[in-house]
């Protein structure tokens, strides 16, 4: 089975958890055994091929229809509490390695940020903890999958182990 995690906003402009549990259109196929299909999501933008642009790209941020593809490792939070650890120099290298993303984490708030984007993401490896704004979490493992609606969230590694996380960012053109 495949897990799909959806956030949202309430009413009351809350992140929220709006759905968790199988996606609605899964396929175990009759005449193929063992072969299997979840839409997780999918979205309306005129996509173009190309060559590879990564040497180029200038923000972390796509815009509205902009897609961006990115596995990202996330260490223990065992190292964050480290006295070695040193969060001004990491921010540093954070701007210096993702502009536009790294700008919109809140210093007042360590791993707290808003995109203007729709995520998939995809858990290959470890043990992740999606943190929304409203005080819900979802613990993901290998194989869960995130569907994140430009929601205010965090992502805690909260195991002794590193987490790998497979994600594709759309700019989104404003938020539900």
């Amino acid at each position: 089975m495949v897990r799909r995690v959806v956030t949202g906003v309430s009413a009351s402009g809350k992140p929220v958890i709006v759905s968790d549990g199988e996606p609605p259109r899964t396929l175990q196929y009759t005449h193929t055994p063992g072969f299997a299909r979840s839409l997780v999501w999918n979205t309306e933008a005129p996509a173009v091929p190309s060559a590879d642009p990564t040497d180029t790209l200038k923000s972390f941020v796509p815009g509205p229809g902009e897609t961006i593809a990115l596995t990202v490792t996330f260490p223990p939070v065992s190292v964050y509490a480290d006295p070695s650890w040193d969060p001004v120099a990491a921010a540093g290298e954070q701007l210096e390695a993702t502009p536009g993303l790294a700008e919109l984490f809140e210093p007042d708030n360590p791993g707290m940020h808003t995109t203007p984007t729709v995520d998939y993401g995809v858990v290959l490896s470890g043990e992740i903890v999606l943190d929304l704004d409203g005080g819900e979490t979802a613990t993901l493992g290998p194989g869960d999958l995130i569907v994140q609606n430009a929601t205010r969230h965090a992502w805690r590694n909260l195991t002794t182990e590193p987490a790998t996380v497979f994600f594709v960012l759309i700019g989104a053109g404003g938020t539900a």
